[in-house]
Parts: C-alpha cells; structure tokens; sequence
C-alpha cells in the first residue's frame, strides 16, 4: 500500500512537472494558451502566395512560406533539438495553405526519408512526424516506406545546385513491397533548388509513378 502511494505520488509529480514543460510556448514562453505555440506566435506565421514555387520535370513544387524568424525556429525545434510536439503546428501550417491551392482531392503522403544512419543518431524523422499530423488534419493516405533513402548525403545547406545534384544521385529507392494508387504527395520541411524532389521524382518515375506534387513548408528568402 505504501509502495503504491508513494508511486501514485510519483505519477502525480512527473504530470505536474510535464504540463509546466509542455504548456509553456516554445517561441514567446507563454504559457496563457497552455501550447507549445501559442496563439500568438502560430498567427505570426505567413504564407507565400499560392503560385506554384518551381517547376520540377514537369511536376509542380509548391511552398508555403519563408524559411526565417518564428517559422525557421519551428522547423529548427522540430528538426534538431527534439520539440516533437511542434509537429502539429508545422502539419497545421501546411495544410491551411494546402487548402487554397488544392481542390482537396484525395492524396498519399510521402515525407522525404532520412538515411538510417541519420535517423538513428537523431532517433526520429521530424518529416514523418509531420506527415502524420498532415493527414489526419486532411484525411488523406500515409505511407513512409514507399520510398527509401539508401545513400547517406551530405547536408544539401552548404552545397551549390550542381554539387546537390551530385549529392542526391542514387540516394533513393522504391520499396516494390509497397504499391500505392493515385496521386502522391512529397512533403519536405525547406526546398531550394528542388534538388532533393527532383531526385525523389526521378526514382519514382522509374517504376511508373508519375502522378506527383511536392510541398515544403519554407524555402529561404533569396
């Protein structure tokens, strides 16, 4: 009986001690709203405008807003320092842009894989975390393991459009396990040259898919 009181106790702490942490805005610190972004800070967030951003063999890429201030600290949170929880408001961010661009047709989401090397070290894939949140805000299919990451890249922020190139050649494959139907859907967290879809839709186009849109959610303002 004392074993379990002093567990129910325990319990009790560790809830009180995570709602204070979860609670408090990861941008502002406020903990009014009681998010990890508050009201405040998510409606700070812009989109770009609902032009398609680039051209990709012929499969348009499309980005919802620029990769700076509250938006670029989102996806950083996200990313490399463990704020899974941001998730949700980068998915939300997403798919309210998403809706002025798109007739809402059904879609399967595919996020840009990490090699397994990455992800062990980081221990998760933020994209996957998003994609996930991406569809249940719009209902549409999910499938991770359509394509995978086989080459370990290095980081694309520091190389030129030719050197990214070179980079991704051969980084991906398809999974012949895994057969989807209808339109795809490729979500990234930052495009710039395209280099990374551009790569993803080569592979995929080898093995008859062809009916593609990317979407990332930022790109950096050049």
């Amino acid at each position: 009986m004392k074993s379990k009181t002093l567990s129910d106790i325990k319990t009790f702490l560790v809830s009180i001690l995570d709602w204070i942490y979860k609670k408090k805005c990861y941008f502002c610190h406020s903990s009014k709203d009681c998010l990890r972004m508050c009201k405040n800070c998510y409606d700070s967030l812009e989109f770009l405008n609902y032009d398609k951003f680039i051209s990709v063999d012929g499969i348009p890429v499309y980005c919802a807003g620029y990769y700076e201030e509250t938006l670029q600290k989102l996806i950083r949170g996200l990313k490399y320092h463990n704020q899974r929880d941001l998730a949700y408001f980068q998915a939300k961010f997403m798919w309210e842009y998403w809706q002025n661009i798109s007739n809402c047709e059904n879609y399967t989401v595919i996020p840009v894989p990490l090699h397994k090397n990455r992800q062990k070290k980081r221990h998760y894939n933020h994209m996957e975390l998003v994609a996930q949140e991406f569809c249940k805000l719009s209902g549409y299919g999910y499938c991770p393991d359509l394509i995978k990451r086989v080459k370990d890249t290095k980081p694309q922020y520091k190389l030129n459009h030719a050197q990214r190139t070179l980079n991704l050649a051969g980084a991906f494959e398809v999974n012949e396990n895994e057969k989807i139907e209808g339109k795809i859907l490729l979500i990234d967290d930052i495009t710039t040259t395209g280099a990374t879809f551009a790569e993803m839709i080569k592979t995929l186009k080898k093995v008859g898919y062809s009916d593609i849109t990317c979407f990332a959610t930022t790109t950096p303002r050049i």
